[in-house]
């Protein structure tokens, strides 16, 4: 079995992200969502992301205009446009048409904590993905899109049918990555971020370097 790879989200600092290159993380996340704790504008400019040189550049957008997702991928150079919020299928087909073909898109399906009543409903938007998405992403549901430090039930998972591979987030830690072993179909990458901080945007790195090695 593959192990999978390790995406680290909510980065702010330029000294943490070479850190986490030269520990040869594969993904790395900035996010363009202003409400968010870990906006990372309030800390770095376009072109300092520009000039990281790493081909996992992830840019994580919540319900944001089209044009200034373009824009972004564009100045900051990203390898991966993530979208955290409510995107519709037809946003996201144009998103794909315009968007520089070689940057990947991975959409976000967020878990309630209970057990989902619409199910199919889940299913369905997981289906759909396959026509303008790379990759999945299955987080814990919240108001605050993420960040949220809290898991939601993996075995739901199991109940669907997931025709790309995906980021399994939420809640990640070493206490509970064993249980990555009860999936059928095992991540094609885990991603952590609040559960691996000083404070918001200050990464713990001997933690995560320590989590690296167990995964």
């Amino acid at each position: 079995m593959m192990k999978p790879k390790l995406k680290v989200c909510g980065l702010t600092k330029l000294d943490q992200i070479q850190e986490l290159i030269s520990m040869n993380t594969a993904f790395i996340g900035f996010i363009f969502y202003e409400k968010s704790p870990r906006y990372v504008l309030n800390h770095l400019s376009l072109e300092d992301i520009s000039k990281v040189n790493h081909q996992g550049k992830v840019g994580v957008f919540v319900n944001e205009d089209l044009n200034k997702i373009l824009e972004t991928a564009e100045k900051a150079n990203l390898n991966f446009i993530q979208l955290h919020g409510d995107e519709s299928e037809n946003f996201i087909s144009e998103l794909k048409e315009k968007l520089n073909p070689e940057i990947g898109i991975i959409k976000v399906i967020r878990i309630g904590s209970e057990k989902p009543e619409g199910a199919s409903s889940i299913q369905e938007t997981i289906t759909r993905q396959l026509k303008t998405s790379n990759y999945l992403l299955f987080d814990t549901d919240s108001k605050a899109f993420g960040g949220t430090g809290k898991q939601f039930d993996w075995t739901l998972l199991n109940e669907f049918e997931i025709p790309l591979p995906y980021f399994l987030s939420g809640g990640i830690s070493e206490e509970n990555i064993d249980n990555i072993k009860i999936l059928n179909q095992k991540p094609f990458a885990l991603d952590i971020n609040s559960k691996f901080e000083l404070n918001a945007g200050n990464k713990d790195l001997d933690k995560i370097s320590f989590f690296k090695a167990k995964m």
